[in-house]
């Protein structure tokens, strides 16, 4: 590869490490900051946006794109790294840089702003820093839209998942929208058909629950030696590279949230740990965005460690786990197996069945892309929430910490994200349809617990392809089909209407 090519290498490795420093204090504001130090971290925070804005937007890379672009030389990769290095410095020299730091110093404020103000059940508290966000974040949106010929609102779906617009979303959520509620209540009937199911009763030691967690990430593929798992208020990945920090949060009252958590979890960082190495710190070797990523998580949590077959392994673990003689009531795989994939409309979105799950991702939809327009004044969200909410799952929401405030994505800036929840549901099922199509050990693996030849099918045909090529060429490739929403709504059927012995 030419000499410029080579010396933008260089210079976005300087950018990826300051992304690690990043992802390791964001980690640590979550998990261990002490709350005093929110204004400095802030600041801190603000500073290395900055500095990595500086790079990218340094006159030196116009120059070295163009120059790099002219030559066109070079192996695939490198030309899609390229690509990569392109789109990366377009969308930042669309912004300047007081922009960039104000932004991250302000989400950094209202994320410790919204603890408080979720513990409290009190929108108005956080209403200040937010609207700051919010603010913000349309500037940005405006500024990196005109740059890119977008949309506002698909400027903000791009920066999360490259090449994904609000066109593309809108038939698949339309078709969503139009089934799911005929589904929810076929899934309701045959699930009251089957006799009362028998709970396992707390209180269950937190760190019993912690020990299993770490046993099951283990066996799922997780290295111990390249991350860790922590408690926060909100379940996450993050971290850096080959330092990859999960989150989850217990309850002594109920073990499946926090051990599902873990699994979920553990699918994100599986994905990170599987990007290919030769290109650690190079855009081209970063994941090829949020719904891959979602996929990822939901494919291990959702697809497979919910199926009949995982919890035919899972539930003598359990017994053990506990401390649970082998006859007790409500802790046979069956039993358990119910608990899994029990259907019932909630005010929780991280806590939602997979039938019910997308009604949460169309509310938050529709409520983001007001917000960012302008359609909808950021004071009468939680009574929009609420009436979205109500609409979709019939549900009456008593509090604001069970409504707008439960997730952290807003507060965050994160707007444009939500998609990619319901996105990578649909693109989870399709490759579970494919991978156990194409490789028969998969599923009798998975009943002895063994999650060997699943991890090194995703390893082939998504984790190691990085962002060498397109999402959808990945789906494709992967599936043989392009993303859509059959395979997805089929998996419903099977489980929860159906009942199928090994769904």
């Amino acid at each position: 590869m030419n000499t410029a090519y080579l010396a933008l290498e260089r210079h976005f490795a300087r950018i990826a490490s300051l992304q690690d420093a990043i992802g390791l204090l964001g980690w640590d504001k979550e998990v261990m900051m002490p709350s005093g130090a929110a204004e400095r971290r802030s600041e801190n925070l603000a500073m290395l946006e900055g500095l990595r804005h500086e790079i990218l937007t340094a006159p030196i890379m116009a120059d070295l794109l163009d120059q790099a672009e002219t030559a066109a030389s070079g192996t695939d990769w490198q030309r899609a790294n390229l690509t990569a290095m392109r789109r990366q410095h377009t969308r930042a020299t669309a912004l300047p840089q007081d922009l960039v730091e104000a932004h991250a110093q302000a989400t950094t404020l209202c994320e410790i702003a919204w603890r408080d103000a979720r513990q409290n059940s009190d929108f108005k508290a956080l209403l200040p820093a937010l609207t700051e966000v919010l603010n913000l974040t349309r500037a940005i949106a405006t500024a990196t839209g005109e740059a890119c010929g977008l949309s506002p609102y698909d400027a903000l779906l791009d920066s999360f998942d490259p090449g994904t617009r609000q066109a593309d979303i809108d038939p698949l959520f339309t078709r969503l929208r139009a089934e799911l509620p005929a589904l929810t209540a076929a899934a309701l009937e045959a699930q009251a058909s089957l006799p009362p199911a028998v709970t396992p009763q707390g209180p269950f030691s937190l760190p019993r629950q912690e020990a299993l967690g770490r046993e099951l990430m283990q066996r799922m593929g997780f290295d111990t030696t390249r991350g860790r798992l922590d408690v926060s208020l909100h379940p996450f990945c993050g971290g850096a590279t080959h330092d990859v920090r999960l989150t989850t949060r217990y309850r002594e009252d109920d073990f499946i949230p926090a051990m599902m958590g873990v699994m979920h979890e553990t699918g994100h960082a599986l994905y990170e740990m599987g990007l290919p190495d030769a290109w650690i710190s190079q855009p081209v070797g970063q994941s090829g965005g949020m719904t891959l990523h979602e996929s990822q998580s939901l494919i291990m949590e959702m697809q497979f460690c919910r199926s009949a077959p995982f919890t035919r392994w899972l539930a003598p673990r359990l017994r053990e786990a506990f401390g649970v003689a082998d006859t007790a009531a409500g802790w046979d795989a069956q039993s358990l197996h119910r608990q899994l994939i029990h259907v019932a409309p909630g005010f929780i979105r991280v806590d939602a069945d997979e039938v019910t799950y997308p009604a949460h991702i169309l509310a938050r939809f529709e409520l983001e892309k007001a917000l960012v327009s302008g359609d909808l004044p950021l004071a009468d969200l939680p009574a929009a929430f609420n009436e979205r909410i109500h609409a979709l799952l019939g549900l009456r929401v008593p509090d604001d910490r069970q409504g707008c405030l439960q997730d952290i994505h807003w507060p965050a800036g994160l707007f444009g994200y939500f998609p990619c929840y319901a996105l990578g549901a649909m693109t989870a099922a399709q490759l579970r349809q494919a991978a156990c199509t194409q490789e028969p050990a998969i599923l009798p693996a998975i009943e002895q617990g063994d999650f060997t030849p699943l991890l090194e099918w995703l390893r082939t045909h998504v984790h190691s392809r990085a962002s060498s090529v397109p999402l959808r060429q990945i789906v494709q490739d992967a599936t043989g089909a392009p993303l859509e929403a059959d395979a997805y709504l089929a998996h419903l059927r099977t489980r929860y209407v159906d009942r199928a012995p090994n769904a």
